[in-house]
């Protein structure tokens, strides 16, 4: 196939890129740079099989040639404040990406009658009343918080493609992913692996807000670019959980890196004021992506965080 992936110069996206041209297929990568990283496409310059187009995806899309496939993952993803590069600094960038993004994307998979995969999130479910989160979940929601221009975004986009499903006869898919982790992700992101790690490797305390008890459930990238593989193989319309079901508190999830980084200098609390929409706990169902993938996370949680923060050593040169 010669796919399109938007948001391709990003963690997942790169990831993707990568798992696609080891299948055999073309890949014309789309970015614009926002909180995407050209270094995570640095590897793939001299490949024939891949190209790349700067674009921002809320501006109409032309790709010459035939697309088969569109892969729709440019929007920004760290909720955290702190960072340049969080969505609450880019509220209307964030937006536009989950609104005429998803928009402009539809339209070119039914100009090249392309199977069409979109990446929401496990952020659709808001602060869970259901646990874990199966996809028939409607969510827990707040409209007009703090993360709601991510949250709002993804739901209506996976509104758009079910209603371009139904109406227009598109071919589409809708992966709802959880907690991501893995080499490219942005060491100034603000999400919880890459400052803990960094803080881990700086041989400092790692900072948790409030008690630690949230859960989170994180999947090793590998794991996740196959679940999505899978399913723009599949026929499936509706929306699928990918993520790893094994749940863990931030607290021990942040005794598992000091451990893994040789880090004595343990936790400090800091007050939880950043979000006050932060998700208590965070878990897929995933039987539905077992029922009609066939997948299920093979990488340990250890082997997973023990490759990252060898990627991290190099990043920041540590030996």
């Amino acid at each position: 196939m010669r796919i399109l992936i938007t948001g391709a110069a990003g963690f997942l996206g790169s990831h993707l890129c990568d798992r696609m041209l080891s299948e055999g297929h073309k890949v014309v990568g789309l970015d614009n740079f926002v909180t995407g990283s050209r270094d995570n496409l640095v590897h793939l310059v001299r490949n024939k099989d891949f190209t790349f187009k700067r674009h921002d995806v809320s501006e109409p899309i032309t790709v010459p040639g035939k697309l088969d496939a569109i892969l729709h993952f440019a929007s920004p993803a760290s909720p955290n404040p702190a960072s340049p590069f969080g969505y609450p600094n880019l509220p209307v960038e964030t937006l536009k990406a989950g609104s005429m993004g998803t928009f402009h994307t539809l339209d070119l998979a039914l100009i090249h009658q392309a199977r069409y995969v979109f990446a929401s999130t496990s952020e659709i479910y808001g602060d869970p009343l259901e646990h874990p989160q199966k996809e028939t979940y409607w969510g827990h929601v707040n409209p007009v918080g703090p993360r709601s221009m991510y949250d709002e975004a993804k739901r209506f986009s996976e509104a758009l493609i079910m209603a371009y499903y139904r109406s227009k006869g598109a071919d589409t898919r809708i992966v709802r992913i959880f907690n991501t982790y893995g080499p490219r992700m942005r060491l100034d992101d603000g999400r919880v692996v890459p400052s803990f790690i960094q803080q881990a490797l700086n041989k400092e305390p790692l900072t948790i807000f409030g008690d630690g008890m949230q859960t989170r459930s994180f999947c090793y990238v590998n794991d996740l670019v196959d679940g999505i593989y899978r399913l723009l193989l599949s026929s499936e319309h509706l929306p699928v959980n990918i993520g790893n079901p094994v749940e863990t508190s931030i607290l021990n999830f942040a005794a598992t890196i000091n451990r893994l980084a040789g880090n004595p200098a343990g936790v400090v609390y800091s007050p939880e004021d950043r979000m006050d929409s932060d998700p208590q706990r965070r878990r897929p169902d995933i039987n539905r992506a077992k029922a009609i993938l066939g997948w299920n996370p093979k990488v340990d949680l250890e082997v997973g965080l023990s490759r990252t923060i060898e990627y991290f050593k190099e990043k920041l040169g540590i030996k």
